[in-house]
């Protein structure tokens, strides 16, 4: 801890606070140009979110022989919502078809078009390949706009849609593009606000605000060099509640600093000691309460699916970052400042603490003449809310059901869905031994769910084909014929057969998923019930503690099964949806308890436990409530992207 002291003192010489900000200012140089190129290590595809061991992970690299695994088809569907399609339709398509063959990136053949059995529609496949390197949306994206607009170009009354894998990625592509930016200007305008409320001054809120863009802009360096250098799997999803994070958390961390600070000032006429006295008492709380936040997202690492693997990681090294800011820069920027920046409620020396008095001075004092009574009716409200839970259902979403707006992607499945399988464009894959090649194709053309087997094609001692499934690749009955199709091949003796493909990819992250979640929440229970016991140096208190956080999680996760069932009226949420929600819930609203316990520490040494309850109550309850209010709204800004996952973790932080 001795080393923690002197980094710590640091913003509080009078003349290393002037190191300290050097330092920062020289960070941030850096590490700008690095953070800006974040976006282009991303990995959206959802095939490299899976573990090694998945079949599907297993088929992807096989199928490589046979099929380029770069390669997304267009779906391209025309409708004539009058009528069965005319000469002239056929004759547009037609055209369509050859100009879809110029577009740029477009590889192989462009199969169509493709009629209907009613004769109202028809279908064009187009492959577009993606260079494996980069950020795939971001070359897909504009191919898609492309056809879009050779397909809705004098259509002399048919309806033209491109949808598919590709229309998707474009899609999704829209959905992120510049989103970043937006996401950043919105949620420093939350925090603006809540600190110009909190603090009353229209100057000291420029100051945690700076702190955090620059521990943001230099954890977003530190995390796109190990992207690009070690491998580290970053996608838009992580990238997004980066940002929201690291506001979040490190604004909290700056309110108790700055509380505290703000105690001492009254206490000490030198504001540099005030300042030393200040971080040698909150840093250990803040420290102790980013520690858990890190352990407990770093308890991801044992996870099967890459993209919650690497979540721990992404996130923690935020939370350090902002940790390190907090307790450094944020100090030295404080202390350069000095009083005035409180203005107009400047804390001159022997002045009244406010919070001695305060609203939750009152509370406390409530509180203090039924204790157990106000704990017994908390806990019986939040049970109620937990119930909940039970009309959660996160069992996955349709790629259809993803959005909470609707993108032509979605229009144009339904479409595409009446008059065609729905699993046109995303096939089955089945790869085994050459030597089983016609039992292969027999097992598939057998399988209850799957039409328009291809024949096989066999190289390199490997057999390869395709299936078309009746039912959307993304569904729940396309997993059903996914495992009846695994069962059937892997019942063929010396096959070695595998099943891949989009719904067979969908599949294995569900149950990886799955897994995850029963592996990693109590392990993270284990982690915050360790830090709290080290912190408090108590048995009793950090099991009473861990039991509120995770009734507080249920009640928070039983509200907003409900809300979005009922209210926003989602299809239902992901499988990962209660695994991230957990580990932001319980690690951050550990953060609270460590906040009000170490203070209730201190205090109770000298006054015992009862009083020095309640002075902690009164000294940090303010503190508490604006930390919260602060991660509330930082996450809240999450509502603003049109993707019901995202939305769902936002609102349920």
């Amino acid at each position: 801890m001795s080393g923690v002291r002197r980094i710590v003192g640091l913003p509080s010489g009078r003349w290393t606070k002037w190191v300290v900000l050097v330092f920062w200012i020289a960070v941030f140089a850096v590490a700008g140009p690095l953070a800006g190129k974040l976006n282009s290590a991303q990995q959206n595809d959802s095939s490299a979110w899976l573990p090694n061991n998945a079949e599907s992970t297993q088929v992807v690299e096989l199928a490589k022989r046979f099929a380029p695994s770069d390669v997304f088809p267009a779906l391209v569907v025309y409708e004539r919502p009058d009528g069965p399609v005319t000469a002239a339709d056929q004759a547009k398509v037609a055209a369509d078809v050859g100009r879809f063959a110029t577009v740029k990136d477009v590889s192989g053949k462009v199969l169509g078009p493709i009629p209907s059995e009613d004769g109202r529609a028809l279908q064009v496949v187009v492959p577009i390949r993606v260079a494996e390197e980069g950020n795939g949306w971001e070359e897909l994206a504009p191919r898609v706009e492309e056809m879009r607009a050779i397909a809705q170009a004098d259509t002399g009354g048919l309806n033209a849609y491109v949808t598919g894998p590709a229309g998707y990625f474009a899609d999704f592509s829209e959905v992120f593009s510049g989103f970043d930016a937006r996401l950043l200007y919105i949620t420093a305008a939350i925090v603006i606000v809540i600190l110009l409320l909190t603090y009353r001054s229209p100057v000291l809120w420029l100051l945690p605000l700076s702190t955090v863009f620059v521990a943001l802009t230099a954890a977003q360096a530190v995390i796109y060099l190990l992207a690009r250098d070690a491998g580290l799997t970053v996608n838009a999803q992580t990238a997004f509640i980066l940002t929201v994070l690291v506001f979040g958390a490190g604004t909290d961390y700056a309110l108790l600093l700055t509380a505290r600070y703000r105690e001492e000032l009254r206490r000490h006429a030198d504001r540099h000691q005030a300042m030393a006295v200040a971080l040698g008492r909150a840093t250990p709380a803040i420290i102790a309460s980013a520690a858990t936040v890190i352990l407990s997202l770093l308890t991801l690492l044992v996870a099967e699916l890459n993209s919650t693997k690497s979540l721990g990681p992404v996130m923690a090294i935020g939370v350090a970052v902002g940790l390190l800011a907090m307790i450094t820069l944020l100090p030295a920027l404080l202390v350069i400042f000095g009083r005035w920046v409180f203005w107009p409620r400047r804390p001159e020396l022997g002045s009244a603490e406010p919070t001695e008095h305060g609203l939750w001075a009152r509370i406390g004092q409530r509180m203090a003449r039924r204790p157990r009574l106000v704990w017994m009716v908390t806990a019986v409200v939040l049970g109620v809310m937990a119930l909940g839970v039970t009309q959660l259902e996160a069992n996955g979403l349709q790629s259809k059901d993803s959005f909470r707006t609707d993108p032509e992607a979605v229009t144009g499945e339904a479409v595409l869905a009446r008059p065609f399988a729905a699993g046109e464009g995303n096939p089955v894959q089945v790869i085994g031994n050459a030597e089983a090649a016609p039992q292969l194709q027999a097992a598939v053309s057998g399988t209850p769910g799957v039409t328009a087997v291809t024949p096989p094609v066999v190289k390199d001692g490997y057999a390869y084909l395709e299936g078309t499934l009746t039912s959307a690749a993304d569904s729940q009955a396309g997993y059903a014929t996914v495992d009846r199709l695994r069962d059937s091949v892997h019942a063929i003796p010396g096959a070695e057969a595998k099943v891949g493909g989009g719904s067979a990819v969908n599949l294995d992250i569900q149950r990886a998923t799955r897994h995850d979640t029963n592996l990693v929440v109590p392990l993270v229970l284990l982690v915050v019930l360790v830090i709290l016991a080290l912190v408090l140096r108590a048995i009793v208190a950090p099991l009473l503690l861990v039991a509120t956080v995770v009734l507080s999680f249920a009640a928070a996760l039983g509200v907003s099964a409900l809300v979005f069932d009922r209210l926003f009226g989602f299809a239902g949420s992901d499988p990962a949806f209660p695994l991230w929600t957990f580990v932001f819930l319980v690690a951050l609203g550990t953060d609270y308890n460590i906040f009000l316990m170490t203070r209730v520490h201190e205090e109770s040494k000298r006054y015992g436990t009862r009083r020095g309850a309640l002075i902690g109550l009164a000294a940090t309850g303010g503190v508490i409530t604006s930390a919260g209010i602060v991660l509330a709204g930082t996450f809240a800004a999450l509502g603003t992207l049109p993707l019901v996952f995202i939305t769902e973790i936002g609102f349920a932080v």
